[in-house]
């Protein structure tokens, strides 16, 4: 995707930035209150706590603080223009069922992404923290991904038949069912599938070999931005079904080999759909 041409030391200072707010929205959300004031949003099992709107104030704050000119578009209605050419897309508690049920698998998510000359915007740093398990990824666009500062790599090649999957489920009833009809469908040509319930995260296994590959129709950018910049600096194909680029119809991440199976078989079964 396109992106702005930014210093090496822009970019080192924008990581450095988001690497401090994840990390710090972490600690905000592991003091978790008895009450989590729950409510809904587009459905009935589509929830929202206050956890997740205090985190996004708290990211938001600490973004304009440091840069006031920045934009800016989180999950929970946070929105704001930039006039420096940076923005922020963040998900401040990507997750939000486990983190309701009292489970590990949920996260902050930030990516900045710089405009170039044509308008065009692209990724240029991506975090994200998994504060119970104490797992930081990131990765600035060119310079590789990292776990807990040391660099990762996706696995590749892995054949079909040994590829353990990652995959997520819509929030509306007819959605989750043809999403579990693709499912029953590879069940017999895969090693196995995982369904972890963050998006973000799912990307970051995919980079560190956590799981071969990934795959959800639906996410918003807030789900994909920054673990996708950091599944491509691990060596994965990070793209929608056909090839282009990821999208809020389908998202999907795997090594180049497995890449070249998979995904055709998915398009075979209409997985967008």
């Amino acid at each position: 995707m396109p992106a702005a041409d930014i210093s090496t030391t822009a970019l080192g200072e924008l990581s450095a930035l988001a690497l401090q707010i994840a990390q710090e929205a972490g600690v905000l959300l592991m003091d978790r209150p008895q009450d989590l004031g729950v409510s809904t949003k587009t459905s009935p099992t589509d929830t929202v706590t206050i956890m997740d709107k205090r985190s996004e104030k708290f990211i938001l704050e600490s973004i304009l603080h440091a840069r006031p000119d920045d934009g800016f578009l989180g999950e929970e209605g946070a929105e704001r223009e930039s006039t420096s050419g940076v923005r922020w897309i963040v998900d401040p508690l990507d997750g939000t069922t486990n983190y309701l049920y009292n489970l590990p698998g949920w996260c902050v998510s930030i990516g900045v992404q710089a405009e170039d000359d044509s308008g065009e915007w692209g990724t240029v740093v991506g975090v994200v923290y998994s504060p119970t398990t104490t797992r930081l990824y990131s990765a600035i666009r060119g310079a590789g991904a990292r776990l807990n500062g040391a660099p990762i790599k996706c696995n590749d090649p892995v054949a079909l038949s040994q590829s353990l999957l990652a995959t997520g489920f819509g929030y509306e009833s007819d959605r989750r069912v043809r999403q579990g009809e693709v499912l029953a469908a590879l069940a017999g040509e895969v090693r196995d599938i995982r369904r972890m319930g963050a998006a973000a995260l799912d990307l970051c296994h995919v980079a560190s070999g956590g799981v071969d590959a990934f795959f959800e129709r639906g996410l918003a950018p807030w789900d994909h931005t920054a673990g996708a910049l950091i599944a491509r600096e691990a060596g994965a194909i990070v793209s929608d079904l056909y090839g282009g680029p990821e999208s809020a119809i389908f998202t999907f991440a795997a090594g180049p080999a497995l890449t070249a199976i998979l995904r055709p078989r998915l398009e075979s079964l209409a997985a967008d759909r």
